[in-house]
């Protein structure tokens, strides 16, 4: 103890000049650490994992706003998939990269305009995410691609009153308050279910879903420094790729003669093929 005294006493002091100079910088360090935890720095708000925002930061108008839009627009896109194919892919990654398009253009126009507008943090972008994942799910999981569209009486005739399993008067017409209620009670069942298994699968077994996981780590990424410049050529691949499918498709639609004429009908995987399709 006394040498360490011994010590602190001989330690040579800077001169007041320099304590003065020093000080401010010292300040200016401290302030900025503070406004990075903070989340209020120009790049998008909670850079460091240090703070959550409080939900009422979380749940805002515009992010409802924005989810409102993703979602609608992916609930035709998988509706268009589920009616065609059958199939739905997971599009939790994309919709995260275009709810920080969304959410990240927003504050950008309001900018220009001279609004002073709060930055979004990744946790709002996460909540815009989910919103958009969880209108196409409905959609898709109240089967307005599937069953709920077969229940009406005109489905029933269509198919034929004598066949096997059409019972007769075994039809139902989806009318709006029927749905609705329909969809609330499929919705918060899966809630409800969601609750235990999470319990189970995350939290106790410590299980790593691939597609959360890599949509965690997308939404981190577009929160840092250089998050703009890889979300920018994100959106470019996107809308690229995007783009020459549109108009591969217009192209042969446009140039369709008949059901078994045009270049929709091309025997890409061979005559065989083409003639058991």
């Amino acid at each position: 103890m006394k040498q360490e005294r011994r010590r602190k006493h001989l330690r040579p002091s800077p001169p007041p000049g320099l304590e003065l100079a020093m000080a401010p910088r010292a300040r200016e360090g401290r302030f900025e650490e503070i406004r990075e935890l903070d989340g209020d720095d120009e790049l998008g708000a909670g850079h460091a994992p240090g703070r959550v925002p409080p939900w009422r930061e979380q749940l805002t108008a515009r992010g409802m706003v924005a989810s409102l839009a993703v979602g609608a627009m992916y609930s035709v896109i998988v509706m268009k998939l589920v009616l065609t194919t059958g199939l739905v892919p997971t599009l939790n990654v994309s919709a995260a990269l275009i709810a920080f398009v969304v959410l990240r253009g927003w504050t950008k126009a309001l900018a220009r305009l001279g609004v002073v507008a709060r930055p979004f943090t990744r946790q709002e972008n996460t909540v815009v995410q989910t919103c958009a994942v969880a209108c196409y799910s409905i959609a898709v999981g109240g089967g307005f691609g599937s069953y709920l569209l077969a229940l009406d009486k005109k489905t029933y005739e269509m198919a034929g009153e004598d066949t096997q399993g059409n019972v007769p008067g075994s039809y139902k017409e989806p009318g709006i308050a029927w749905m609705t209620g329909f969809l609330l009670a499929v919705s918060f069942v899966g809630i409800l279910a969601l609750v235990p298994l999470r319990k189970i699968m995350i939290i106790d077994y410590k299980l790593t879903y691939p597609s959360g996981t890599a949509t965690a780590v997308l939404i981190n990424g577009f929160h840092t420094p250089h998050g703009d410049a890889m979300a920018k050529k994100q959106v470019n691949g996107f809308t690229k790729y995007f783009g020459i499918s549109f108009f591969w498709s217009f192209f042969q639609w446009f140039f369709s003669g008949g059901d078994n004429c045009g270049f929709s009908q091309f025997p890409t995987f061979g005559l065989i093929a083409w003639k058991n399709s």
